[in-house]
């Protein structure tokens, strides 16, 4: 376990409309920001771990704002995992692909203007992603696990986590939902981000 990087806070129940799953609650030393582990079932009875490592959408997820896909891409893998009856997601505070909460509204004024998602990103200094993933390494190293089946369209997602020893077994696509608000967002995912759609 990579002590040096979290701390861990408390484990609950959290009884959902998909499932009864537990929730673990770590800080992140470095930053001071909270991350969760959501788990259903026994993590050490499984080869592989169904997951999710997903970053924190206040817009989609809390006002179901439909530029995005995120709130969608939440439920799904809440259900699958659920359905499955084991399995885990890795809640990161990572608002607006790591640029924050604020950022991600100037950015998205920035879009209303005619930019996409990653040029109104470089447009304010950031990198298209700036999210680490390095926290999910150690939050898997505290709950025992080794090697996850990822529910992700993200292949640098793989990619980034693979470098901080954390095994992925295969890559689960998962569905987005399309509408009239994201329909540009989406296509930018998968030209300018390489998502596989």
């Amino acid at each position: 376990m990579k002590k040096n990087l979290i701390k861990f806070i408390e484990t609950s129940e959290l009884p959902t409309k998909f499932g009864h799953f537990k929730v673990h609650a770590f800080t992140e030393i470095r930053s001071n920001k909270d991350h969760l582990a959501i788990t259903i079932g026994n993590l050490n009875e499984t080869d592989s771990i169904l997951s999710r490592i997903h970053s924190q959408c206040i817009t989609g997820e809390s006002f179901f704002s439909l530029r995005c896909d995120c709130r969608y891409q939440l439920t799904e893998s809440l259900a699958q995992i659920a359905k499955k009856g084991c399995g885990i997601i890795f809640y990161l505070q990572q608002e607006g692909r790591g640029i924050g909460l604020s950022n991600k509204i100037r950015a998205y004024k920035l879009q209303d203007d005619g930019l996409d998602t990653v040029e109104a990103n470089h447009h304010l200094g950031f990198n298209e992603d700036e999210r680490d993933y390095e926290i999910v390494s150690s939050m898997a190293d505290y709950l025992e696990i080794n090697t996850i089946d990822l529910m992700t369209n993200n292949p640098k997602k793989i990619d980034a986590i693979k470098k901080f020893g954390l095994k992925v077994n295969k890559r689960i696509s998962i569905k987005s939902e399309s509408n009239d608000y994201n329909k540009s967002y989406l296509n930018t995912k998968a030209k300018k981000l390489g998502h596989l759609m």
